[in-house]
């Protein structure tokens, strides 16, 4: 039950966070797995719920909730609003439907947790941020999914710049490269629709970059200067207009792809470090390619996600007879969030940021405390896809705006 400050009895008792989920593809079962698995390996002081899963397909949303373990199952996102035995929304859908489901669950009194990137547009998130702060003030939290902050060793990396061993940071270097829109067969998608998607290399993958990039080093991105090209400008009509790849055929019907295959842009920091940027959906051999590297004065950090166990790290002050980047192994127990799985040398996948998510977000709300990335740290990488459009647009340079 919902109660007058917004919070619900559940919490406030030490018992259930029950959840509604909103979507049920490619992110709703990685979601979903998470909120099965998060209180089975580490301590919570509540215990997520899967208690309603939403979607438009009667059939499909049933047949999922029953795989996925969800106990009922609604065919409008409003219903999980409605209903007073949920406390939490979890919005998986095309970033055309963010906004609305955001904000009316905030006015509700029910937290969110919302898929990336925040918006189609910064008005839009900067609307869901103003509503997150005041919602805050009553105790309800909105948090964004840039999961990939919490893979261990990206959290590693953020660790080392923290306690100063990369000294001050130059420069920074993130690309994040996948194939699956390599085929010009292969089915048109929402994920290639403007109007539900808002972009497409750029907001679908290069937000986590942009988030990464800032989250590690610590700094915001100032301007841009951008290029961005679709490559593949129709593709055939897919019957089924979701989740990533897919079998097409060049026979048959075809749409307009109305977003960007590719996006890459230099970049400023505020504290003076340069960057370099690239998001595309067309490296063939790529899979899921997600690459940060980080230099400073005394040191530096690379990893990439095709070997998300391991963090290389360079010391600067090491004699040169040792020079050289070294491969952290990221499955000790001291690594970040390591500790509640495997023995050491057992890696983790993909779904195990997901899971990091729910235990960070679930112990935030118990604590009364705003869980991050907030809705404001997302509309802040919303700016800078913003202003990554424009430059590509304007074919300039283009200043971020910070505030």
């Amino acid at each position: 039950m919902t109660i007058a400050d917004g919070t619900s009895q559940e919490a406030d008792m030490g018992g259930l966070l029950r959840v509604g989920m909103v979507g049920y593809g490619f992110m709703g079962a990685v979601h979903s797995h998470a909120w099965r698995t998060a209180h089975r390996f580490f301590d919570l002081q509540l215990t997520p719920q899967l208690t309603a899963l939403a979607g438009r397909n009667a059939a499909g949303v049933a047949e999922a909730a029953e795989r996925q373990g969800w106990l009922s199952a609604e065919t409008d996102w409003r219903r999980l609003i409605e209903r007073d035995d949920i406390d939490l929304i979890d919005i998986c859908t095309p970033g055309d439907m963010h906004s609305e489901i955001a904000i009316a669950a905030l006015q509700a009194g029910k937290h969110v947790l919302c898929e990336k990137p925040l918006a189609n547009s910064v008005a839009d998130a900067a609307h869901m941020a103003e509503v997150a702060r005041s919602a805050a003030e009553r105790g309800v939290f909105a948090m964004c999914g840039f999961t990939y902050r919490r893979t261990p060793a990206v959290t590693l990396a953020r660790r080392f710049v923290q306690e100063g061993r990369l000294g001050d940071i130059r420069h920074v270097r993130a690309q994040y490269l996948q194939d699956w829109l390599s085929d010009p067969d292969a089915p048109l998608t929402w994920r290639l629709d403007k109007q539900k998607a808002g972009s497409g290399a750029l907001g679908d993958i290069g937000a986590h970059i942009v988030d990464m990039a800032q989250w590690v080093t610590g700094a915001s991105v100032t301007d841009v200067s951008a290029m961005m090209r679709t490559f593949v400008t129709e593709r055939p009509v897919a019957g089924e207009r979701a989740g990533l790849g897919g079998t097409g055929s060049s026979e048959g019907p075809k749409g307009p792809v109305t977003v960007d295959d590719a996006a890459v842009f230099t970049a400023r920091f505020d504290t003076g470090a340069i960057g370099v940027f690239e998001a595309t959906r067309m490296a063939l051999g790529r899979k899921n390619a997600l690459r940060l590297e980080v230099n400073g004065t005394r040191g530096s950090v690379a990893f990439d996600f095709e070997e998300q166990n391991v963090l290389e790290f360079y010391d600067g002050s090491d004699a040169a007879d040792a020079h050289g980047f070294r491969r952290i192994i990221v499955t000790e127990p001291v690594h970040p969030y390591v500790g509640n799985w495997w023995p050491a040398g057992h890696g983790i996948g993909y779904e195990h940021g997901f899971t990091h998510q729910v235990v960070d977000l679930v112990s935030a709300i118990a604590a009364g405390e705003q869980p991050r990335p907030s809705f404001d740290d997302a509309l802040g990488v919303q700016r800078v896809l913003a202003a990554v459009e424009a430059s590509a647009a304007a074919g300039s340079a283009v200043e971020t705006v910070l505030s």
